[in-house]
């Protein structure tokens, strides 16, 4: 589009189905440059990618032909593919349906990034529930508990 000037910046969070800890440490750097690839793929620019064991963290300028939902679909459809195919894992791997997405100002990018590299660390001291829980009350998000990730099984 030109004469289309954009600044947009979304962090979206998505998890393994049912929550299960399938995403191993020999292999979560390879499907984090998978993911940030595939968004890149679709014209937005990915700023980090990273996650733990049942979820991931994407960090990225949204371009405005866009919407994230047209973003995740492309990114959790292609990955699952990518995992499924690359024999990392015995059974078929599937993504949780459904992600949060929150925006950012340009002044929050630092302070973002830093929070998504730090994910090991954080989750040895918050569970996945309650950061996600805590996203959605900070950003004044209204949500349904039924409608929450599912819990680990």
């Amino acid at each position: 589009m030109s004469n289309t000037y954009h600044q947009i910046y979304i962090q979206t969070v998505f998890a393994v189905k049912y929550r299960k800890a399938l995403i191993d440490k020999d292999w979560k750097e390879a499907l984090c440059g998978v993911i940030g690839n595939i968004i890149n793929e679709t014209g937005c620019k990915t700023l980090i990618v990273n996650g733990v064991e049942d979820h991931i963290h994407c960090f990225f300028s949204l371009k405005p032909s866009l919407s994230v939902s047209e973003v995740m679909q492309s990114a959790k459809a292609k990955s699952s593919k990518w995992i499924n195919e690359s024999g990392h894992l015995s059974n078929r791997f599937e993504w949780q349906r459904g992600f949060g997405s929150f925006s950012y100002s340009k002044s929050h990018i630092h302070n973002v990034i830093q929070y998504i590299q730090n994910q090991e660390a954080h989750h040895k001291k918050q569970s996945f529930l309650d950061e996600y829980r805590e996203f959605l009350k900070r950003f004044d998000v209204d949500y349904e508990e039924a409608y929450i990730f599912h819990e680990p099984i």
